[in-house]
């Protein structure tokens, strides 16, 4: 095994271990860790990266049913649009982007390079969601759910979009739409956008099966570490604040992505 590889498997387990203590956000890692460290191309990373965040999301959904915090006609309301959007953005859009999209002077930017490069921009954007963890708002655990259906369209549709585009769950922008949208309180919300991200996840990778070959054992193994991962981070909440955490991963986020736009562009 490379060396790059035993750190591959090891981002697995971090993975898993920062969405165990925070919650969400360690899915944006695995596309650059599949890339990176694995050497695939992001065309392939970002499929098995919704894998990975899919199946990852559904093992914490089940544990918010559990514990009854998922609204789950919400969870549907919001997820209708964007598993739309996810899936036609993988099986049709992604396939049919050309490989050589533009030059800038003598710089040719290819499609890897363009996935490349915007995943970076919205890991700048999930990097300061979590940095500023500015409260959103707050509503009564009681209050009757309201639907805004023309903005929860549009919403789950750019939703859905930007994780077929790169992978990421999209944490970040279906939980403040949670809040602001159907008036959840964070907790649910947090809870149901689990579920959101489980859902969209499955059905945009679905999209990948008919375009790509994958590579099961590999893939299966590297979500079955990060699942490891995700046990290791809630036992590690009892003994560390995970929200106390969410800041200074969103700066190592940051950093990241900043990485990302030199490597690629420099």
């Amino acid at each position: 095994m490379e060396f790059t590889h035993f750190l591959g498997y090891l981002g697995a387990v971090i993975i898993g271990i920062v969405l165990g203590l925070i919650g969400g956000g360690g899915s944006i890692l695995t596309v650059p860790v599949f890339v990176y460290l694995f050497y695939l191309n992001p065309v392939t990373a970002t499929a098995y990266s919704l894998f990975v965040v899919g199946v990852t999301a559904v093992v914490g959904a089940i544990q918010n049913l559990r514990k009854k915090l998922v609204d789950v006609r919400t969870a549907l309301v919001f997820a209708a649009p964007a598993l739309v959007a996810v899936y036609a953005t993988r099986r049709y859009l992604i396939p049919y982007i050309p490989e050589n999209l533009f030059f800038i002077n003598d710089f040719l930017v290819t499609k890897d390079i363009g996935i490349m490069v915007f995943f970076a921009l919205i890991m700048l954007l999930a990097s300061i969601s979590m940095i500023r963890r500015k409260v959103i708002g707050y509503y009564d655990e009681n209050a009757k759910v309201v639907y805004n259906y023309p903005l929860i369209v549009l919403e789950g549709s750019v939703v859905g979009f930007l994780t077929g585009l790169v992978g990421a769950g999209g944490g970040f922008l279906i939980i403040p739409a949670l809040v602001l949208l159907a008036k959840l309180p964070m907790k649910k919300a947090v809870a149901t956008s689990l579920l959101i991200i489980a859902i969209k996840s499955v059905i945009g990778f679905i999209g990948d099966v008919e375009n790509l070959n994958i590579d099961w054992p590999f893939l299966v193994t590297f979500t079955i570490l990060s699942i490891v991962g995700i046990f290791i981070g809630i036992w590690l909440n009892r003994f560390i604040a995970g929200e106390k955490l969410k800041k200074y991963f969103g700066w190592f986020v940051l950093l990241m992505g900043i990485y990302i736009l030199f490597k690629e562009l420099l």
